[in-house]
């Protein structure tokens, strides 16, 4: 096929059926400063858009000046298809972030260099599972001149401190009520309801308790509740809607206590809010437990309890009463769980830690719980890199080095928050994706 060439005052721009040859083009009509605006695939071949520096900024600082939109280099040379809209944007906006994360690793290297006690700790508190934010407030108060081991007591004492609990389980049981066990699919509700069931009997006896499933989805659901109810002695009742419910729970008003074993549900599920609904318009008081699962993702943990925290038909409706760790036994980090405990401001109310019923419930020792967190760390923890993993150890460098990076940084930052400032309510030239990164310039090959 032909080569074309179309060249303005401020803008050049090739057609030709490679890249190179493109490129050739742009270097014989520009020479080898030019910077690349934007390239394409079109059914003619490569097509490449090209400026001088010097154009460029005198283009930007006009615009600056006057207020005026830069003018629109494509609508110089030769209407062309409409280009994906906001590229040349995104584009800087990546930029700037590379250029951000760029100073929060000096920050933290400088950090590291005056305070490495910190830094330490703050590694620790997240190879346990914790978060940054969490991590960062608790050492923020640390006092100073503390070594690494009474640094970690100090950290793990103000944990203990922030967890909430269920103080007195005596006094629970002693005053009764509804509860119900909610959380994701496979959290454990049936085998910790059970669990619960075993306690409950062996306190006040079988007559005062009922069992109650809504889970009418899984198959063997209410034969497995059944099995658990023939072995306590405890009746055990299925519901499928509110209607049903609230007919069970007026049946069993002599019950002291009475356990609901919900469906499970991804927290994503739109079905999460019509449960708990459900539980909460009931016209005796419900308290839910959420589960979590030990063995989850921090983030995944958080995404549970904003789902089954509230219903959007019951924005006002009771919050949870509390929570409960299952799965501890299968954990590699289990501090996300403490971490989301102390954020939400969960009581936590027991701990499951096996599938024995009902030997695997405990209840809850905050120094036990903390003390376990930092032992619980995996042998062989592939996806919580260490320092040599990362290679963090400071690189020797003068000072006049720094200041140099620091200042070359800051310089480029500004100069794409300009650009972005400029660019913004424009149409100015996109970049189309292809392989030839926008803003490099043409260099001999």
């Amino acid at each position: 096929m032909n080569t074309t060439t179309e060249v303005s005052s401020a803008a050049c721009k090739v057609l030709a059926p490679s890249s190179r040859q493109a490129l050739r083009l742009l270097r014989e009509n520009m020479g080898p400063d030019a910077l690349v605006l934007s390239n394409r695939v079109t059914p003619h071949g490569i097509e490449i858009m090209a400026t001088l520096e010097e154009e460029l900024a005198t283009m930007m600082t006009a615009g600056a000046r006057s207020g005026s939109p830069v003018p629109n280099i494509q609508s110089e040379l030769a209407p062309a298809a409409a280009p994906e809209e906001g590229s040349i944007l995104r584009e800087i906006h990546a930029m700037r972030g590379m250029i951000e994360d760029q100073l929060a690793s000096l920050s933290w290297s400088e950090k590291q260099k005056q305070d490495p006690l910190s830094g330490r700790l703050l590694r620790a508190l997240l190879a346990a599972g914790f978060s940054a934010r969490l991590a960062q407030s608790i050492l923020a108060t640390m006092p100073s001149g503390q070594s690494y081991t009474s640094g970690l007591d100090y950290a793990k004492s103000e944990l203990a401190r922030q967890l909430p609990l269920l103080e007195d389980e005596t006094a629970l049981m002693d005053q009764g009520g509804v509860y119900a066990l909610i959380g994701p699919t496979g959290v454990g509700k049936t085998t910790t309801t059970a669990k619960l069931a075993a306690r409950c009997v062996m306190r006040f006896g079988s007559k005062k308790l009922a069992l109650v499933t809504t889970d009418s989805y899984r198959i063997g659901a209410y034969e497995q509740l059944r099995i658990y109810g023939q072995i306590l002695g405890v009746s055990v009742h299925a519901v499928k809607d509110p209607a049903d419910l609230e007919r069970a729970l007026l049946d069993l008003a002599d019950k002291h206590m009475v356990l609901i074993d919900t469906v499970g549900m991804s927290q994503r599920d739109r079905a999460v809010s019509d449960q708990i609904a459900m539980l909460c318009t009931s016209s005796r008081p419900i308290k839910r437990l959420l589960l979590l699962n030990a063995s989850s993702h921090g983030d995944t943990l958080n995404e549970v309890v904003q789902a089954y925290r509230h219903s959007t038909q019951t924005p006002g409706g009771p919050d949870l009463a509390g929570c409960i760790f299952t799965k501890v036994d299968e954990a590699t980090h289990p501090g996300s769980l403490v971490d989301m405990a102390i954020r939400h401001q969960l009581p936590v109310h027991y701990i499951s830690n096996g599938q024995k019923v009902p030997e695997d419930l405990l209840s809850v020792n905050r120094q036990a719980l903390i003390e376990q967190v930092f032992m619980a760390n995996s042998q062989s923890a592939l996806f919580v890199p260490g320092e040599a993993d990362l290679d963090q150890k400071p690189q020797p460098v003068t000072t006049q080095a720094e200041q140099a990076t620091a200042t070359a940084i800051w310089r480029l930052r500004s100069q794409c928050q300009q650009v972005i400032e400029t660019l913004k309510g424009t149409e100015q030239v996109q970049d189309f994706g292809a392989n030839i990164t926008p803003g490099a310039p043409i260099r001999q090959e």
